[in-house]
């Protein structure tokens, strides 16, 4: 896991080192270990290393191969790594290193660019050819690295982060009024290619972007998830689609303990990171390092999971670490962790992520992590309604969205309000494959869309933050792949992820199984009362943020006299909703 960076010159001026080391800088925390740069004429890469395969100098990046003409900056993990090595051996290549960042070389050379298509794990990378000129990117299928970009006339800069896009040169900082409407009513989720700043993109999950030196680009789909049956599986019982389910499973926990570094867990108590131990505990591994984070209650809303966590904890005897944080340690965090966003993310659980992360950091370099069950086995409360809903889009919008349409018009400033671009975005999605039941459209949209620059993004930012590795064995591409071909009414029974479930019964305490659905609660910033009100009244009350005017500022007086009256669906401040978009924007002087 790393940060990659770099500078695309089109009208054949030199490249900018300089503003490659300056987004490099930017980048430190998401590799600490080493950094490295290559000027190439109208082309600079820039790479911050996190050590995790191949501890040796011989993996530093950018690589560069002299007899393919090739060079790399790449950022993930391959887990298939040593396979596509044997192969390209057999090929007749040679390998002077003994990682992942080699193999990628050697496969674009080898197979052409839809090499991509053979890969299992997180990616972004950038492969510059020497002798063409030509640079082409990437990105995972799950989106679950990140990949930033900035173009104009000129030229193109890209990195890891957009904080580092921001470095590299000035940039439209305007606010894009798509992505604020995405922000304000689809719960902070901004789809790509937008992002909150009209002059910064995102490339897509599944989408790999070639580059020629002139500056013409083509953008090429090479991955997208499809539901429906397979006639293989036509004549599956419950107990098949379960034995299944638990061999790709098992392949997606042991895969991704590819690492030359100790790999440990981060255990909220809840089933999806229970049952990740449990698997890896099957693989024999002895003295797995777990980590559990807890906060102080607030208005009676319990601030953490211990019972659970400490449940599985004792059942696989692991090296288990209790992380409790007291509420005043979260506010002088604030500014660190809001830092640490690539995009505004409202979600409470950020602060939590990213605390928890400054410990576990102490121990492990990398941590598999439970994100991405919810949505792909159907653990959410708004999914059961999409099994006899006449209008499933109706259904979304009332499930899922912060607010309707006509009340985000009320609420931001009139130059901002235009059309239901969130609601768009959701016919669209739900018009695809209209044939198909609700539900597994809804998971699709959750699963492509909401899951990736949601939760996705919010653990890979919290992470980085610290140089930790977080890997996501519910995203294994091949077991979504299998997880879509389920049958909705067997995730959505029992309130959700019922075939998981039944699953964890094999190995799972009860209590862990069936207790109510949990969350990463950080109280404080839902009810929002005492230094954390002034707080959010300091930011709302700045010289910037009514020279930006993008709130109605009755409507924030509204939220400031009684916050803990405006509540989203989603039980989100709507108050720390608007603020925190605000202190992104401000602390990185957009």
């Amino acid at each position: 896991m790393c940060g990659i960076c770099g500078h695309i010159r089109f009208d054949g001026s030199a490249a900018s080192v300089a503003a490659v080391r300056r987004m490099t800088d930017t980048m430190s925390s998401r590799g600490p270990d080493a950094e490295g740069a290559l000027w190439q004429g109208r082309v600079a890469l820039g790479h911050r290393r996190l050590k995790i395969i191949d501890l040796s100098e011989s993996a530093q990046q950018p690589m560069v191969d002299p007899d393919l003409g090739l060079a790399i900056v790449y950022n993930g993990a391959i887990y298939n790594y040593r396979e596509l090595r044997e192969e390209l051996v057999a090929k007749g290549y040679r390998f002077y290193s003994s990682g992942d960042t080699e193999v990628l070389l050697k496969a674009y050379h080898a197979w052409g660019k839809l090499f991509v298509q053979r890969l299992n794990g997180m990616f972004a990378f950038a492969i510059l050819e020497r002798d063409s000129g030509r640079v082409l990117l990437a990105r995972d299928r799950l989106g679950i690295k990140p990949l930033y970009y900035s173009v104009n006339e000129e030229g193109m800069v890209f990195a890891s982060s957009l904080a580092a896009v921001l470095a590299a040169r000035p940039t439209d900082t305007t606010i894009d009024p798509v992505a604020l409407h995405y922000y304000m009513t689809f719960h902070s989720v901004v789809p790509p290619p937008h992002t909150i700043l009209s002059g910064v993109r995102k490339l897509a999950p599944g989408i790999i972007l070639t580059v020629e030196p002139d500056g013409r680009r083509q953008s090429e789909m090479y991955w997208s998830l499809r539901f429906g049956r397979d006639p293989r599986r036509a004549k599956y019982t419950e107990a098949d689609w379960e034995e299944e389910l638990a061999a790709e499973l098992q392949a997606a926990v042991r895969r991704r303990l590819v690492a030359d570094v100790p790999v440990g867990v981060l255990l909220s108590g809840g089933l999806d990171s229970s049952l990740v131990v449990a698997l890896l505990a099957a693989e024999r591994r002895d003295g797995i390092a777990t980590f559990s984070i807890g906060f102080e209650s607030v208005a009676g809303e319990k601030g953490d999971e211990f019972e659970f966590s400490d449940v599985v904890a004792e059942r696989f005897a692991t090296d288990h670490h209790r992380i409790r944080v007291d509420s005043e340690r979260v506010l002088p965090a604030m500014e660190r962790c809001v830092r640490s966003m690539n995009e505004p993310m409202v979600s409470h659980d950020c602060i939590g992520f990213y605390l928890l992360s400054e410990e576990v950091a102490r121990h492990v370099k990398v941590v598999e992590s439970g994100q991405g069950a919810d949505e792909v086995f159907a653990g959410y409360y708004w999914y059961p309604p999409f099994l006899d809903t006449d209008d499933p889009v109706a259904t979304y919008r009332r499930e899922f969205f912060d607010r309707p349409h006509e009340e985000f018009a009320m609420q931001v400033e009139p130059r901002f309000v235009h059309e239901d671009f969130s609601g768009r975005l959701v016919e669209e999605m739900f018009a695809q494959e209209p044939d198909a039941p609700a539900i597994d459209r809804a998971l699709r949209l959750d699963t492509t869309i909401m899951l990736i620059d949601d939760p996705v993004k919010r653990v890979d930012s919290m992470t980085m933050a610290w140089g930790l590795e977080a890997r996501v064995p519910f995203l294994d591409h091949e077991l979504v792949e299998f997880a879509a071909q389920i049958p909705g009414e067997l995730k959505v029974r029992d309130e959700g992820k019922y075939i998981l479930k039944r699953l964890a019964r094999r190995m799972l305490p009860a209590e862990v199984i069936d207790r109510p659905k949990g969350y990463f609660p950080v109280p404080a910033l839902k009810y929002l009362r005492g230094a954390y009100l002034d707080f959010v009244r300091d930011v709302l009350h700045q010289d910037a943020a009514r020279a930006r005017r993008l709130f109605n500022r009755d409507y924030t007086e509204t939220l400031l006299s009684d916050p803990e009256s405006h509540i989203t669906p989603l039980r989100g401040s709507k108050l720390w909703q608007i603020a925190l978009l605000e202190y992104w924007l401000q602390l990185h002087d957009a």
